[in-house]
């Protein structure tokens, strides 16, 4: 019998492709890096339990360009400044990616808040022009230009908050208690530049980040990056704590709440 690609794969075949995994080389992206300080109120209210505010009302967006294997990925984050536990770190509300293969092991394995969308970075000469968009809608845009060159930072460590979930078969909460997880990111950049610009937040009812406005503008970066994550859940999270924040994960804040189509097996 011919061999049927959806069966089981032989533990050799499983080892191979664990062991590849592990033999990646440093994939270096472009990026843009925008930072500045929201309202502290604001900050502090799209924080689900345990997490909280920090000592600033910090919110970081990154919209970044990735060569792979010739194919090139847009991939984009929005967050918040967070802390749990005594660390220190940044909790996405949103990761734009351009294709389905970069959300599923985000998602899937870490619990990163990832969607398609469309993310663009763009050069032209001294001219940067950065953005996020789902829906047609532009809702993160940072332009500016150019204005020098910045000393390379030493490697840097990262961490970013999520929280893995599936929503309940029977449309009621959530299938087992939500994990809360630290992702580690270690980063080394080789190339950093100023941007002189500015950040424009523009009204989406799917991706609301118009309500972290910018008060002040800390600053605008382009830059070389690579980076590589491990992650570990560290607690067990309350489900009645987190059900509120869900609609952070869905366009259609009802989605968590939806039965079973009437009529279905």
């Amino acid at each position: 019998m011919a061999r049927v690609r959806y069966g089981a794969r032989t533990e050799a075949e499983i080892a191979a492709a664990r062991t590849a995994s592990t033999r990646l080389p440093d994939i270096w992206s472009t990026g843009v890096v925008a930072l500045w300080e929201s309202d502290p109120d604001a900050v502090a209210a799209v924080l689900p339990p345990p997490l909280e505010p920090t000592g600033r009302p910090l919110v970081r967006a990154n919209i970044s360009r990735v060569d792979l294997a010739g194919r090139p990925l847009g991939a984009g984050s929005f967050a918040v400044a967070a802390a749990h536990g005594g660390v220190e770190g940044w909790y996405p509300l949103v990761m734009p990616m351009t294709l389905e293969r970069a959300l599923t092991g985000g998602r899937e394995v870490f619990g990163e808040p990832k969607k398609l969308g469309e993310v663009t970075v763009e050069r032209d000469g001294l001219l940067v022009r950065a953005s996020l968009a789902r829906h047609g809608i532009v809702f993160v845009e940072v332009r500016g230009a150019v204005s020098g060159d910045l000393p390379l930072p030493e490697p840097a460590r990262r961490t970013d908050f999520y929280f893995k979930f599936l929503p309940a078969v029977d449309g009621s909460g959530l299938d087992g208690d939500p994990l809360l997880v630290h992702c580690l990111r270690e980063e080394r950049t080789r190339r950093l530049e100023r941007v002189t610009g500015d950040v424009v937040l523009r009204e989406s009812v799917y991706d609301p980040v118009a309500d972290l406005p910018v008060r002040r503008l800390v600053g605008i970066t382009v830059g070389e990056r690579t980076s590589t994550q491990t992650g570990r859940v560290v607690e067990r999270a309350d489900t009645k704590a987190l059900l509120p924040y869900i609609h952070q994960r869905y366009d259609d804040p009802r989605q968590i709440l939806d039965a079973p189509p009437e009529g279905s097996p």
